[in-house]
């Protein structure tokens, strides 16, 4: 009987064990922090006691089994990129429709201070976001719609330097930033491309100018040589030359095995007469 008692009252006993493990596995927490971030570690407040923040972790790694209500809030550390878009006036009343990227990080072992000063996982909207805008918006009014897209890296420059002001006494540091896709509006696209194919235009002409002067000089130099070759006939072609020629033609054809017999007037020399007669 006594020992029918033991079985139960050990029975019972590793019932209410097994009560109380499984209360604990449920009610106990385990926070863990993934790679590439931070961790802080807080407990909600239950019925009693105030909760708060209960340390830090640096991923990964987790907290460990605590009957705590404990819980994390994990950021990424890593460097981040965050982007703008934009529709500005510019000052010459001209809409220009762009985007500004912004490469952010934290620095490392801030997280209480992200958590509690800054927002935590919400710091770039509550705290960097507007401020931005400002600054790239500052910087654009204040140009020329055709200057924004010559001047971008400059405009890049004066915000990050703005930028890097704002958050120097912050966890977070300004990589890098730039001003990527411009759009114009349809009249300004319009205009350009006009301007670019008159230009081909006017350059195709200019080159057909040239040509036509190349073509003239040649003509030039062409006429003076033949004028410059007459002027040498001219000079030579003498009355004893052409009746030296003629003898030579004469023999010629007498020397021929079929010549014909042809009459020539001649003057009193017997040689052919080259000159124009008089009527």
């Amino acid at each position: 009987m006594e020992n029918k008692k033991k079985l139960i009252y050990i029975g019972v006993l590793s019932a209410i064990c097994i009560a109380l493990m499984a209360v604990v596995i449920m009610v106990s927490t385990n926070p863990y922090c993934e790679a590439g971030g931070e961790g802080y570690v807080k407990e909600n407040p239950r019925i009693f006691g105030k909760g708060g923040f209960r340390g830090v972790l640096i991923g990964p790694s987790n907290y460990g089994i605590s009957l705590w209500r404990n819980e994390v809030e994990s950021i990424d550390f890593r460097p981040a990129t965050y982007t703008e878009a934009f529709n500005i006036l510019a000052k010459d009343e001209l809409n220009v429709s762009f985007r500004f990227q912004t490469i952010i990080k934290i620095k490392p072992n801030t997280i209480k201070d992200v958590v509690e000063k800054y927002a935590g996982a919400a710091c770039y909207e509550r705290y960097i976001k507007e401020p931005l805008r400002s600054m790239v918006r500052n910087n654009v009014q204040t140009l020329e719609s055709r200057l924004i897209k010559e001047q971008r890296k400059k405009i890049a420059v004066a915000v990050m330097k703005e930028l890097t002001a704002y958050l120097a006494d912050t966890p977070f540091i300004a990589m890098s930033g730039v001003v990527g896709n411009i759009d114009y509006p349809k009249i300004v696209t319009k205009a350009v491309e006009k301007k670019l194919a008159a230009k081909q235009l006017l350059d195709e002409k200019e080159t057909q100018r040239a040509i036509a002067k190349k073509d003239a000089e040649i003509r030039i130099e062409e006429a003076k040589g033949i004028a410059k070759a007459q002027q040498i006939i001219n000079t030579t072609l003498t009355q004893n030359y052409l009746q030296h020629e003629a003898i030579n033609a004469q023999l010629k054809m007498a020397s021929s095995p079929n010549h014909t017999t042809v009459y020539i007037p001649s003057g009193f020399n017997g040689i052919p007469i080259v000159k124009t007669l008089n009527k």
